[in-house]
């Protein structure tokens, strides 16, 4: 199960990072607008997100991926707590109103855990 976990985590920030490069403007609305230069920072998080699946990919690399994707993933809590803080009920974007912005945070949590959970069982 735990070689199961590790390659679905490599292939899912490979897969979300790569995506950074073909969707960018989906990725920039993410970024809190008082962070300013959105068009870098999602070129920056993108290619993180490409090298650190691939150090996850790796059996030698994994722990150390694990925590790198870990720490990863916790920085774009500063984009779901601003989205959150952001929220109102009337928006036309289930993201933009408070349940979709608290699930946002929510699964961005869950994806923290299962970093940790795939650096903390590597061999």
């Amino acid at each position: 199960m735990h070689a199961i976990a590790s390659v679905a985590l490599a292939v899912f920030l490979v897969v979300t990072g790569v995506a950074h490069f073909l969707v960018p403007g989906y990725f920039r609305t993410l970024v809190p607008a008082w962070l300013h230069r959105e068009r870098l920072l999602v070129a920056v998080s993108g290619a993180a997100e490409v090298l650190v699946g691939a150090l996850v990919l790796v059996p030698s690399g994994r722990r150390a991926g694990g925590w790198a994707a870990a720490a990863l993933i916790a920085c774009y809590l500063v984009s779901h707590v601003d989205a959150l803080r952001r929220a109102r009920p009337d928006r036309p974007r289930l993201l933009e109103r408070p349940a979709g912005a608290v699930a946002r945070l929510v699964v961005n949590v869950l994806y923290i855990a299962w970093a940790v959970a795939v650096a903390a069982t590597a061999a």
